[in-house]
């Protein structure tokens, strides 16, 4: 905690490739760093993922040989709400540098390219010669109404960008609102910057990132409803997430002790890095988060979006993947129930049996996915006597929206969903999962990895080779 304002922990990872029979996943570390807000320290706990090979009953380090991966996982590190006074560019860099000081020196030198995943929609602006923030960041969800009807009247209609928290309507907002000299100015996301100050070659960003200012991942370019604006030149060029940018700047290498050839690779999104932690690969695999929203993520051929439902789609090379959140999940289960009766009390829940009870549990008023109302009431009654009956009620509920939300996606022509990896807290519920699959009706299982800052390091190994 930091006065009011909520930071989720800091992940690193050391991703090693290949995989040996016989390796395993071991090290964690606990690190402190230090906010910028009445000198408070927070803890954030960095994972770090390295291997143990065992020949012959006996333990051995890393050979000479052995290359490793790093990925950092700087998701939701920024505030949940707006505060003026935290410099927020100076924690990122200095945490930034924290998680690279507590890689084990004995592994640095053994690291060959470096990755992060940022929050989406994070957007920086920086003076393009000295790459200095120039402005407050404007930080994931924070909304500048102020500038949804001039990106309406340029854009098309359901388009991504026509969200108020868009990367675009914080760029129109600035432009439109910030009386300096505009010549040497850049955009730039959260990951983009905190790459930046790796590779040192300002300008550089990935279609993921960019996909809420309005890049076009399917024809690779910008649109020209957006390059005649007059703010385009402050546009950062793209390239694929996992793309090799440049080698690590001579003074970092010598400060830390890594190699001269390790290489930075542009990043992604918290949530897509989260996905590809998750290892679906396929068509029709889609990964369920069960955390204090629902959040389904769904790998297509074909490639969707409608803003009316929240729902657009990342590029994933040749693939696409679908996503749209709904406002139920677990935020509402914490309001009901502790963790200590949500676990006793799914013990005693038969999750063959369906349910009669039929809610919609919603936190407050609205609903954007899979249905479209602002006014929806949250749905919680009648309360039969029975703790574990309304439990199994909710829980069956939300499976029903989950179920809804895959057939949404169908309906707007995206891949039939045909197997469902799960992270999130409600991973945990081995009851809700026998629900979820049941009402799915398709496979249900935990996501083995599930960290972000272990998908970043998949492309930090993209980037390598």
């Amino acid at each position: 905690m930091l006065g009011s304002i909520r930071h989720s922990s800091l992940s690193i990872l050391l991703y090693p490739s290949p995989l040996k029979p016989g390796c395993r996943s071991s090290m964690k570390l606990n690190v402190r760093s230090r906010s910028w807000k009445n000198s408070v320290e927070k803890s954030a706990k960095m994972r770090t993922l390295v291997v143990e090979c065992k020949v012959e009953n006996q333990e051995m380090g890393f050979q000479a040989g052995e290359r490793l991966y790093l990925g950092m996982d700087f998701g939701t590190s920024g505030a949940r709400k707006k505060d003026d006074s935290v410099d927020w560019g100076r924690s990122w860099k200095t945490t930034l540098f924290s998680l690279l000081e507590d890689v084990p020196v004995h592994l640095r030198p053994l690291v060959a390219s470096i990755s992060l995943d940022g929050t989406s929609a994070t957007t920086l602006i920086i003076d393009s010669n000295t790459g200095e923030l120039l402005a407050r960041p404007y930080l994931y969800n924070e909304s500048c109404l102020d500038a949804l009807p001039v990106v309406k009247s340029i854009a098309p209609i359901n388009h991504t960008v026509c969200s108020s928290s868009s990367t675009l309507c914080k760029l129109v907002s600035w432009w439109n609102n910030d009386n300096s000299d505009k010549k040497s100015t850049m955009l730039l996301h959260q990951a983009d910057w905190l790459l930046w100050l790796l590779h040192g070659q300002l300008g550089v960003s990935d279609y993921n990132n960019a996909l809420k200012v309005g890049y076009d991942p399917e024809v690779d370019s910008y649109p020209d409803w957006l390059l005649s604006q007059p703010y385009a030149r402050l546009l950062p060029m793209i390239k694929a997430p996992g793309a090799s940018i440049g080698h690590l700047k001579g003074d970092i290498r010598t400060q830390f002790g890594f190699s001269e050839d390790c290489v930075v690779c542009t990043g992604t999104t918290d949530s897509i890095a989260a996905f590809l932690a998750a290892r679906a690969t396929k068509p029709g695999e889609a990964v369920t988060s069960l955390g204090s929203t629902l959040a389904i993520k769904l790998l297509s051929t074909t490639r969707i979006e409608d803003a009316r439902y929240g729902v657009y789609s990342h590029r994933l090379d040749d693939k696409w993947l679908v996503g749209g959140a709904s406002n139920t999940s677990g935020a509402v289960l914490k309001e009901i129930f502790t963790d200590e009766q949500l676990e006793k009390l799914s013990e005693h829940i038969n999750p063959m049996v369906a349910s009669r009870l039929d809610y919609y549990p919603l936190k407050s008023v609205g609903e954007r996915f899979p249905v479209a109302d602002p006014n929806m009431e949250p749905r919680l009654h009648p309360r039969p006597k029975s703790d574990v009956e309304y439990l199994h009620g909710i829980l069956e509920s939300i499976a029903r929206i989950e179920a809804n939300a895959y057939i949404l996606l169908k309906d707007l022509g995206a891949t039939q969903v045909d197997e469902v990896f799960t992270a999130g807290g409600g991973s945990r519920n081995d009851k809700w999962t026998k629900i979820r699959e049941r009402v799915l009706g398709l496979p249900v299982s935990r996501a083995t990895q599930t960290e972000a800052a272990y998908g970043a390091a998949l492309l930090a190994l993209k980037g390598a080779q």
